[in-house]
């Protein structure tokens, strides 16, 4: 088996005329000059291009439950093969990976694993599919994309965790080869991004636009609601009123409560009653799928048929409880297709999460 390369070419990027080379693969389009890393950590001007200098090297491997992810529609108590790289394009101040995404140490990437490896070893445990998580697959597009190459010939699915923060230029290559998705849309405000992500609303919202209109990936929505932040009332009804206009009832949407971490110690925990209250506004508002996260809440955490309102599968932080859906995910109760992907399943995995050594 081949190596971890140190640095591997990618594409999305350009020289100016000074010498720099500015980075095209998401928005913050870095300037760098030979030998200096972007905002992200893993893309290095190197002789004039943009190289990557993670591809193969991962911070870690785990199998976890598909709900974890969170992703409660995509092959309900499947396994996933979760891992992750080093390094982020956003700078979160609230990261709770960010250990993880702001490392800015090369050993952070202890363990490594080229693509077929990857594959190899979802195939090995079992997992039907594999997850690129813990910091953004985004900035390591071509490791994560012939991962998924690789997977998709085992009959592997492909997920992507991610904030969603890419350029319209790279956005089509790189969920071209995904099956599911996760975006986390962190606020609704372009205030918030601005003050507390480094970032920007707008590619986030077009992410999740194409996602719907352009592409077959199932996809899920998390917001990590933080006390006063992103947690007013008006702010959860301007965001799911935006995603039933634009991506339509049937897009399923978490929302998670927020401990304190990395650089925002002095907020409280969120209260449980607010996440509570924002999956009520989402229901109020037209949305089918609204599920809290972090909390226990059965309750919130189960989902229901939209057409005769009973509850069709039970969750418990994780764990699947009583199921009332087909193998082709239709209520038993009264034949509504529930919107997801389905199969036939003996059993779940449960709330097990088992760390692995690859390679």
């Amino acid at each position: 088996m081949r190596a971890p390369p140190q640095f591997y070419p990618t594409k999305y990027w350009h020289q100016l005329d000074d010498g720099r080379v500015v980075c095209d693969l998401c928005p913050r389009h870095c300037r760098l000059r030979d030998g200096k890393r972007g905002a992200c950590f893993v893309r290095q001007a190197h002789d004039g291009e943009i190289v990557l200098t993670s591809y193969g090297r991962s911070s870690g491997f785990c199998i976890d439950p598909i709900e974890k992810k969170p992703l409660n529609h995509f092959y309900p108590g499947s396994s996933v093969l979760s891992f992750g790289t080093a390094g982020c394009n956003l700078g979160c101040k609230f990261c709770q990976n960010w250990n993880i995404s702001k490392s800015r140490q090369i050993d952070t990437l202890g363990s490594s694993a080229m693509p077929e490896q990857l594959a190899q070893a979802a195939k090995r445990y079992n997992c039907d599919s594999i997850a690129f998580t813990y910091n953004d697959p985004v900035i390591f597009l071509e490791y994560a994309v012939d991962a998924a190459q690789a997977c998709r010939e085992q009959g592997i699915n492909s997920v992507a965790v991610s904030a969603g923060y890419i350029t319209d230029q790279a956005r089509p290559d790189f969920f071209r080869h995904m099956d599911a998705a996760n975006i986390d849309l962190k606020a609704f405000t372009e205030r918030f991004y601005h003050k507390i992500c480094s970032g920007h609303l707008a590619p986030v919202l077009d992410t999740l636009l194409y996602l719907r209109h352009e592409t077959n990936v199932w996809f899920e929505i998390t917001t990590l609601l933080i006390p006063d932040e992103n947690d007013s009332n008006e702010e959860l009804e301007a965001l799911s009123k935006w995603v039933y206009d634009n991506l339509g009832p049937d897009i399923p949407i978490h929302f998670s409560a927020f401990h304190p971490d990395f650089k925002m110690m002095d907020k409280s925990r969120t209260p449980p009653e607010t996440v509570k209250r924002a999956r009520e506004i989402a229901v109020k508002n037209g949305l089918n799928y609204a599920y809290v996260g972090n909390i226990f809440d059965e309750k919130g955490d189960s989902t229901y048929c939209p057409s005769c309102k009973q509850k069709v599968l039970s969750r418990n932080w994780y764990e699947l409880g009583d199921c009332h859906l087909t193998g082709q995910g239709k209520c038993k109760h009264c034949g509504y297709q529930i919107a997801g992907r389905y199969a036939r399943r003996e059993k779940a995995f449960g709330r097990k999460r088992i760390p692995i050594k690859i390679g």
